[in-house]
């Protein structure tokens, strides 16, 4: 099993939930992350008067699946995200030795 953890621009999570949701794999984590990569910070303009920020808003998508899925999975992430620009977000894998389903007590792939 793999955990592949995807940080991306907030207005571009419908699209990453629609597509991996076409893939029938189960269940997804969603959160806020705050970072930046190797990207410079660039000022922005409100109300007048030029503000830094420093560590912009991104949106974490996590799902653990099977290795036979992890293509597919960062497929349709890259799909529904992929710009031309700089800041397109980071697609990270790791690898899971286990996974338990706390009510049932099944382990491994069946508790994914």
């Amino acid at each position: 099993m793999v955990r592949i953890t995807a940080y991306i621009k907030p207005f571009q999570l419908e699209d990453v939930k629609t597509a991996l949701g076409n893939l029938n794999l189960g269940g997804m984590t969603i959160g806020e992350a705050r970072g930046r990569g190797d990207n410079p910070e660039q000022a922005v303009q409100l109300a007048g008067h030029e503000y830094l920020i420093a560590m912009p808003l991104r949106s974490r998508v996590e799902l653990v699946v099977t290795e036979a899925d992890q293509e597919r999975v960062i497929q349709a992430i890259s799909d529904a995200v992929r710009t031309e620009t700089a800041g397109s977000g980071k697609i990270f894998v790791e690898r899971v030795t286990d996974a338990i389903r706390i009510r049932t007590g099944e382990s491994g792939t069946d508790a994914v």
